[in-house]
């Protein structure tokens, strides 16, 4: 079915690409189309080999020895020069092959709740996201991919936001007064969850900020490894912004059209390992109700965020001989850049 299917495919895109699938049989097509047409793994994958070889040797060094260079040698835009290839054509789309359909294929991210902590104004655009934050060194590397045309997107901003070591974020860091008390939703698609926080610190910014993709496609952060909270598996927000202002004298943003929003997940078994470490040992509910599993997340974010066949959990390798030593992780995103969301929680 797959070569009489890509022979109809671009006449079909060119028709519905640029259509909002409004009726159920509508969607129905677009997601077949996705799902049938986009497997570009053997150049994304390539892609992110390349990219995993890239910043391996500019983190590791070339003994292989764990070591962090100057921060701005660390994110030099000579770290990915030449991933394409001298005949132009590495990153283009292989033709479809029978594959299992992993996160390094073109298909569409699904699109999930931003969640409550998002800040609408004063995300920094920077890429060390850490600022003071005490954890396990994450090094974040994060590609977008055209889901209309399989190739790398490049000067999109990827902004990311996430949890600190005892599972709060930025300018959330208690209660409201009269929910002080509050206990866990049991049972339902919210178990395990309370009201949010409020946001009572506008100043505090920490693991909070944006970054444009370079030329291949590619965001690339240095953060700490996020922790986790009641009702939630560990995850790691993200929206991306093809069109932005930025503001120099503060180096924040005002967003313009948005893109996608989705959240990216970690294997249960380094969330694990994780949860021995200090400060991740110190969560204050550890020892109560403890971490959620991605199998028990509620709202069911984990689940959905696999439609379409995406991969949302990183792919993930040692910065060094053990886990303390840091951990580099990678995701490719298939993003639709035709699609325009409202930017605003919606509860």
């Amino acid at each position: 079915m797959y070569p009489a299917l890509l022979t109809l495919f671009p006449l079909l895109l060119a028709a519905l690409a640029h259509k909002e699938a409004k009726t159920p049989e509508e969607k129905e097509i677009q997601r077949s189309l996705r799902n049938a047409a986009y497997h570009c793994a053997p150049a994304v994958g390539d892609f992110t080999s390349a990219r995993k070889r890239a910043f391996a040797q500019r983190a590791l060094g070339q003994t292989g020895q764990p070591s962090l260079p100057a921060y701005d040698e660390l994110f030099a835009q000579e770290t990915l020069q030449g991933i394409d290839g001298p005949d132009g054509d590495f990153l283009n789309c292989a033709p479809v092959q029978d594959t299992q359909i992993e996160n390094n294929t073109c298909v569409l991210a699904p699109e999930v709740t931003e969640g409550p902590y998002y800040h609408n104004r004063g995300h920094p655009i920077r890429q060390n996201l850490a600022e003071y934050q005490d954890g396990l060194l994450l090094l974040l590397d994060i590609g977008v991919i055209d889901v209309e045309t399989c190739k790398p997107v490049p000067n999109v901003l990827v902004d990311i936001w996430l949890a600190n070591a005892t599972g709060h974020y930025a300018g959330h860091p208690d209660p409201a007064p009269h929910l002080v008390t509050e206990q866990p939703q049991v049972g339902g698609k919210r178990s395990g969850l309370l009201s949010a926080f409020p946001r009572t610190n506008d100043h505090e910014t920490f693991l909070r900020g944006a970054w444009a993709t370079d030329r291949n496609g590619v965001a690339q952060f240095t953060s700490i490894f996020p922790g986790y909270y009641t009702g939630r598996a560990t995850h790691i927000h993200t929206k991306v912004f093809p069109e932005w202002t930025l503001h120099p004298e503060n180096s924040t943003f005002t967003a313009g059209r948005l893109a996608h929003v989705g959240q990216f997940f970690f294997e249960d078994d380094i969330n694990m390992a994780v949860d021995k470490m200090f400060p991740y040992s110190q969560n204050p509910i550890r020892d109560t109700r403890g971490r959620t599993r991605n199998w028990r997340d509620s709202l069911n974010i984990f689940d959905d965020s696999h439609l379409n066949n995406y991969n949302p959990v990183f792919k993930t390798h040692l910065l060094g001989g053990v886990i303390s030593q840091g951990v580099i992780a990678y995701i490719t995103m298939g993003v639709n850049m035709s699609a325009s969301y409202p930017n605003y929680w919606q509860g």
